[in-house]
Order: structure tokens, then C-alpha cells, then sequence
């Protein structure tokens, strides 16, 4: 049995009496070398630090473990922590945890916030783009001390500079110290004593939220972009799961990847484009919504070594030649692919892949209120056939 104890920045003076018992008892301690400096003589077990890479030492834990092998972690170890990373590995029956207050509830208590209404971000392994948001509220934990300024420079340039930031270190224990400002404070003249041992806790302003698809005043583009109307529309074919990879053909302005990854937790995206400057113009707007892009050159020269999709979009570069076909290869079998066409040439390669292995056709035409003089007409905009197809199992 794995035994894993969340130990705060208050060492074994936060632990209560199960805990103690727990690490009383133990024969050897697994933990970073500042978790095993918390403990005191009344733990006489042997201390093993991680080693670099750590994966490998979690995987053969239990190798010739003679009896229960435990393992200190910081605060609560199912958040973001070891404890996850070892029942997945092991199985919950091997694991026990016995969990400390987390660092997240003991920010949110600092700052007078609900814990419930306060989202989590991890930048221990993520990028600190990752954390920017339009609003709301968030506490981040921090990958070493020099997060909070690079997300206070990240929230600034990406218009966030008015966004309350609380920088919170040790808490728990006995240095515990707490220091407020906004992004764009902070990102002037950033702390340069921030402890190691840091979470973020941010209100982000201004409060621009949308939960519907945005419109297209939000994301800057050339033209090359998927009007907000047939993006709802797409997103829909599309039918994004939590955790699932989408490529994004013919980005043009990562619209479609940046919603898509809007859109649940975990949702991940590659973006295809041959436009350098769009490219750049893809990753500027991905920066602006917190949402980490991969984006490449152009389809289909790009695919390999990218992993495997669980949805594939094809909003532009239709006609190029064997793009369909290359998608189509590497769309696995119940992965979901969707073409949008607006010109007479791409819609005939579109109904040829119809014809070719089915799915379902749309044809989208919508039209908008315009000034004609003193009065009001309806200007058409460009009518788009869209295919959608559920790649079947081969017999």
C-alpha cells in the first residue's frame, strides 16, 4: 500500500493525530527534498527524494517494498499533487490519502472568496498563458517564483492590466506573507523576493465574459475568418468532449480552434495554416483567451508526427490537392470531420467525399439588416455548404 500525507508550509505542527501516526509508523518517505525538510525526529524512516525524471521512481514504487511505502506532498495531494498521478498508476486500492488543508482553500480564505465559485489553474506543467481569462476569478498556482510577474506581463499585454492580483506565499506557515496590486503594478515593477512556494489569486478585470460563441470583433483577422453565425453552426457539427483533439485546417484566424477549446475542459487543438502572418495573428488571439494553440505550417505536409485527432476542420484549403484525403486517413474510426465550402470548386469536392463515403450535407444562407437610404434591406452573405461525417468502422 502507497500512504500518501499532504503536509503544509507548517510542517508537522498542521498534521493532525491520523497523519502523524501515519508518518510515526513509516519505514521509508518518499518527497521532494523541501516536503521531507518539514519532518521532524519523530519520523524515523529513511527520506528519498524524487528523482529527475519522477514518473519512472512513481511507476516502481512498490518494488520490493517490504511493507507500506509513504509519500509526504504538498497540502492536498488529489489537487494537482502525486496522490492523482499515483492512483492512476497504481489503482485505487493501493493508495490511501490523507489530505491537508490545500493551498487553494487557504488562498480563497485570505482573500475572502468561495471556493466554489473560484476556478483552479495549475502552472506547474502548463504555460502561464493558460491562466489568462476575460473575468471571473481564479486562484493559480505557480510553477516557482517567477510566475506571478510573467502572468502580471501576460495579463497587461493582453488587456487584463486593470486585474486585482493577490501574490500569497507560504501560507500556513510561519512566513506567510500576502502582497496585493494590479497586473499592470505588478508587471512594472515586479516583487523580486517572491517565494518558490507562491499561488496567485486573481480577479480578472475587466468582467468580459461570454459563454456563447464570440463575435468576430473579438479576435483579430485578415478576412480569413469563420463569421460568428457558421461558427455556432460548426461548432455544433463538431461536437467537442471534454479532453478531445481537434485540427483545425486552414485556420486562418484560429477561430474555431479557439472555441473549440472554449469549450470544455480539457479540449485541445492544432492549428494548420500556410500564412505566416496568419499564424502569428492565430497565436495572438489564442494568447488573448488563454487558450495554448499548436499551430503549424500549412495541411497536409504538417500531419506528421501531430497526434491524432479526435475531430477534424476543414474551413479552408478544401480544393488542395488530397487535402481531404489526407484528413481522412488520419481521422481514427467514430472521429467527426467537417468541411465548410463557400466556392463552386470547393463545394464540388465536398459532394464528391459525400458521395464518396456519406455523412450529411448543409447549406447555410443567412442575411443581415443594412441601411438602403432612409430605409432597411437585407444584404445576403455568402451562402456555405457544410459536410459533416462520422468516420465508420472498416470492414
Amino acid at each position: 500500500m502507497i500512504v500518501v500525507v499532504g503536509i503544509g508550509a507548517d510542517g508537522m505542527a498542521g498534521l493532525a493525530p491520523p497523519a502523524r501516526a501515519e508518518l510515526a509508523r513509516a519505514t521509508v518517505v518518499y518527497g521532494s527534498p523541501r516536503q521531507l525538510d518539514l519532518l521532524d525526529g519523530t519520523v524515523g524512516a529513511v527520506r528519498r527524494p524524487w528523482p529527475s525524471p519522477m514518473l519512472p521512481a512513481i511507476d516502481t514504487l512498490l518494488d520490493g517494498a517490504d511493507g507500506d511505502v509513504h509519500v509526504v506532498a504538498s497540502g492536498d495531494p488529489l489537487l494537482h499533487g502525486v496522490g492523482s498521478t499515483l492512483i492512476r498508476r497504481h489503482g485505487a486500492d493501493r493508495v490511501a490519502v490523507l489530505p491537508h488543508v490545500s493551498s487553494v482553500t487557504l488562498a480563497c480564505s485570505r482573500v475572502g472568496w468561495s471556493v466554489q465559485d473560484t476556478e483552479v489553474i495549475s502552472l506547474v506543467t502548463a504555460e502561464p498563458v493558460s491562466a489568462i481569462r476575460r473575468g471571473g476569478q481564479a486562484v493559480v498556482l505557480s510553477r516557482d517564483r517567477t510566475s506571478p510577474g510573467e502572468l502580471a506581463r501576460l495579463l497587461t499585454a493582453t488587456g487584463r492590466g486593470d486585474s486585482e492580483v493577490t501574490i500569497l506565499e507560504q501560507l500556513g506557515g510561519p512566513r506567510e506573507l500576502r502582497r496585493s496590486s494590479t497586473a499592470r503594478e505588478w508587471a512594472a515593477r515586479p516583487p523580486g523576493d517572491v517565494d518558490d512556494l507562491n499561488v496567485v489569486a486573481v480577479r480578472y478585470l475587466p468582467d468580459e465574459r461570454l459563454a456563447a460563441v464570440l463575435p468576430d470583433t473579438a479576435f483579430s483577422h485578415d478576412g480569413q475568418l469563420t463569421k460568428q453565425a457558421m461558427r455556432a453552426v460548426t461548432l455544433a457539427a463538431l461536437a467537442p468532449r471534454p479532453g478531445e483533439l481537434l485540427w483545425d485546417v486552414g485556420a486562418g484566424s484560429g477561430s474555431v480552434a479557439i472555441e473549440w477549446c472554449r469549450t470544455g475542459n480539457g479540449c485541445r487543438a492544432v492549428a494548420f495554416e500556410r500564412d505566416p502572418q496568419r499564424r502569428a495573428r492565430i497565436g495572438d488571439n489564442a494568447r488573448a483567451f488563454g487558450v495554448v494553440l499548436d499551430v503549424r505550417a500549412g495541411a497536409p505536409e504538417s500531419f506528421a508526427s501531430v497526434p491524432t485527432p479526435a475531430a477534424i476542420f476543414v474551413g479552408g484549403g478544401v480544393t488542395g490537392p488530397d487535402l481531404l484525403a489526407a484528413c481522412w486517413d488520419r481521422l481514427p474510426t467514430g472521429g467527426r470531420l467537417v468541411a465548410n465550402a463557400v466556392t463552386a470548386e470547393s463545394e464540388a469536392v465536398v459532394l464528391h467525399w459525400y458521395s464518396r463515403v456519406g455523412g450529411e450535407l448543409r447549406r447555410y444562407q443567412h442575411y443581415r439588416g443594412e441601411p438602403v437610404g432612409s430605409f432597411t434591406g437585407w444584404r445576403p452573405a455568402m451562402p456555405v455548404t457544410q459536410w459533416l461525417v462520422t468516420k465508420p468502422h472498416m470492414t
